[in-house]
Order: C-alpha cells, then structure tokens, then sequence
C-alpha cells in the first residue's frame, strides 16, 4: 500500500496463525447446503470486500469495505432492505435505505467514534467521481455501519481518517481476510476474539432438496464446498446467499458451537466473572436471486436464526442489525435510463434463500472467531483466539471433538 503511516496494513490475503505449534483443527461447518467456492460473500458475483487494518499499541482498529458491484454505486443503485433486531447502535445511512429500498454507496464498516470520519470519506469520494452530486444532482445517502471496540481499541484516539476509507476501497477483491483484521481489529466476541467473518451457501430455488452442485447463475467461481442431498440441476433457478459479520457481542458462557454449548466449558476455564453482553453485531447478507426491498428485508431478519444458533439473546446494548441486498439487477439514478424490467421470485419459493441466510449468517459468525488471531490492545486489555483453544485442545487429546461436551479441559 502506499502509504507512510506504520499503523496501517492491508489485508487481502487469507490469514493464518504461523504461532500455533500444533496443526489446526477442521473449522466448525454449519448445516448441509453447499457453499461456493470462497465459502465467503465474494461468491455472490459482482461483490468485492477491502480492509484496511491499524493495529499498533493501544490503536487496534479500522475499515472494512464491501462493493456491491464494479460500476458507480450512486450511478447505478442495487435493492437492499434491514432489519433491526435491536436498536443500541450509531449507523448512519438506514433511515433512507428504509425509505427507498436502494444502496448508492458501498458499505462500511467501523467503529463507533470513526462513523463521521468514514460517512464524509463516502460523500467526498462520491463527489470526486461525480462532482453533480450536491448540485445539479440528488445529495448522497453515506452507509456506515458500527459496533464499540473500545476494550481493545483507544477509541477516544478516533484513529481512522479518510484515506483509510480510501485505501480499504482500493484493495476490494473477491479474496480477502477474515477475523482480526478492517474493521474487525478490535472486536471481541463471546469474550474471545472476534472480528470479520464471512460464508456462503447455494440453493436451488423450485426444487424439493435446497442444494446444489453448483451456481453458474452469475457467480463467478465454480464448484462448492460441500455438498448435501439429491441434486436436480434441472429442477429450478439456482442462487447464492453470501454472509459478511462484523461480530463484536455475547458473553463466554453463552458460545454454542454446533449446538454444543462450549462456552460453558470455556467459562469454567476462564474463572472470570460474567460480563454483561454489550456489545453489537452488523450482519450483511447478498445475493443474486431476483428479489424486491420488501422480499430482501423478509430475508434480512433470517439472519436473526443464524445469530440466536450461536448463542446470542440480543441483549439490551447490543446493537444487532442485518441489511441484505440483491446484485440481481440495477436501478439507475438518472431518469433517462430505462428501470429493470425482471420477474421478481415468488414468495413461495423463498423458504430456500432463508435457510441459506440462516445457515450462512451462523457459519460467518464462526468464521469470525476461528480466523481471529488473539490480540491485546489498549491498557493491556486482550482477546485470546478461538482457534488456538480449540487446537490446542484437540492435540492434547486426539480423537475429542473440540466442540464436544467431552469432560476435558482447555486450559
């Protein structure tokens, strides 16, 4: 990157723990559906995701950045819809997604001092490509989106600028990390590390089975992850649900993972006393089915099955929201331009897409911890790794479910 400022990293590629002295164990996988070949919201075609990560001493933070698609986003906006399942949170930009049913900028990520600072980076970066804006055109509706990192962060320090808006945008591509990284630096979650998360999964849409060998649609990667059930390509329209979080809530003893409660078992560890859950999680869900605003909020709130499966209770400072949109079709800012004249999928062919929001939204939480490294931060406050525990619990006793209620100990 191009840039002085020692703080600041880049993060495109896939990370993994080089300090771990054991080989890592299988991530925990959620549910039957396949999932695309990134297992990650990038499968969606079209969306790109960016970071740019501060991490030095007390300032653990940063952006992170989804583009919905490659073209101008104020130019030509896609439908989207939210759901808020608890109001505790600061973003900026939901009033008028409500209102319109459309996105027009990309959407960030941050904490919650830096909305301001990344909102204004959006409405210059907008102006810069179309300098009509504000004038002979519309103003700019900002996305920005938020949770608290202060127990790891100096926010008081607001150390995100603009450029690091700017830097997260540049670097946006279909490949890129998850956990302690963008936006996600600072975040803890279930007392442990947590961060960005993402995961994908495809369905068959008309088809008695939800599953699929593929998706050819419009996503440009090829054969999924797993697979679950008869298959019958010819069965109906196929489509991918793609999952972003940035998870930043719960408490230790509230993690269920698979089902199994392990945070039970790692509180008992821990010894600490139980904290409050106060924190939030921002839940961002693609995809490139065909569907208005009014069927992408139906879809939005199914992200709240995935959250409640992972043990959360949307507690009262938490602030938990979830937006979807559609990569489907475009609808132009300019009058001139033709709308989309498309069948929108019936309501009664939805039941798949939900089970692939649900599915997907659980997977990415998991996905947010597992590829978390530990991190410590401001006062010497920390966060350990959900994937070291669990590694280091597996080699000390081989054969054990790591998510098991097995009666052994991770400490």
């Amino acid at each position: 990157m191009n840039s002085t400022d020692p703080t600041v990293a880049g993060s495109t590629a896939p990370y993994r723990d080089a300090s771990l002295a054991v080989p890592d164990v299988a991530a925990p996988r959620v549910g039957g559906l396949p999932s695309g070949a990134l297992d990650a919201i990038t499968d969606v075609g079209g969306v790109t995701v960016g970071h740019c990560t501060l991490a030095q001493g007390a300032v653990q933070t940063g952006v992170t950045v989804l583009r919905v698609h490659g073209r101008s986003h104020y130019l030509f906006k896609v439908p989207a819809a939210a759901t808020v399942f608890n109001g505790f949170g600061k973003s900026v930009g939901l009033m008028q997604v409500d209102e319109l049913g459309t996105l027009e900028t990309p959407i960030a990520l941050t904490n919650t001092f830096s909305v301001p600072a990344v909102a204004q980076a959006q409405i210059r970066q907008a102006i810069a490509e179309h300098p009509e804006i504000g004038r002979a055109w519309p103003t700019l509706n900002p996305l920005v989106f938020e949770c608290n990192d202060g127990y790891l962060n100096d926010i008081q320090a607001m150390a995100v600028q603009a450029s690091h808006y700017a830097q997260a945008v540049d670097v946006a591509t279909a490949r890129f990390a998850q956990g302690a990284v963008g936006a996600g630096r600072g975040m803890s979650c279930f007392g442990l590390k947590g961060g960005i998360g993402s995961a994908s999964r495809l369905v068959t849409v008309g088809s008695s089975h939800s599953s699929l060998h593929g998706s050819p649609h419009s996503s440009p990667h090829s054969a999924p992850h797993a697979t679950s059930g008869a298959q019958d390509l010819n069965a109906g329209p196929h489509y991918t649900v793609g999952a972003l979080v940035l998870s930043n809530f719960g408490r230790l003893r509230d993690l269920i993972v698979l089902g199994q409660p392990l945070g039970v078992r790692l509180a008992a560890a821990d010894r600490q006393a139980p904290e409050p859950d106060k924190g939030s999680i921002i839940m961002l869900l693609a995809t490139d089915a065909p569907l208005d605003a009014r069927q992408l909020r139906r879809l939005s709130a199914r992200a709240g099955a995935g959250l409640a499966r992972t043990g959360s209770y949307l507690g009262h400072g938490s602030g938990d929201i979830a937006l979807a949109f559609s990569t489907a079709y475009t609808i132009p800012q300019q009058v001139s331009e033709p709308m989309p004249a498309l069948a929108m999928l019936h309501e009664q062919l939805l039941d798949g897409l939900f089970q692939a929001a649900a599915d997907a939204t659980e997977q990415a939480i998991l996905s947010s911890l597992w590829h978390a490294e530990s991190v410590s931060g401001r006062d010497g406050h920390a966060r350990s790794s959900l994937r070291t525990m669990a590694t280091m619990r597996a080699s000390a006793r081989p054969g054990v479910n790591p998510y098991s209620q097995a009666p052994d100990r991770i400490d």
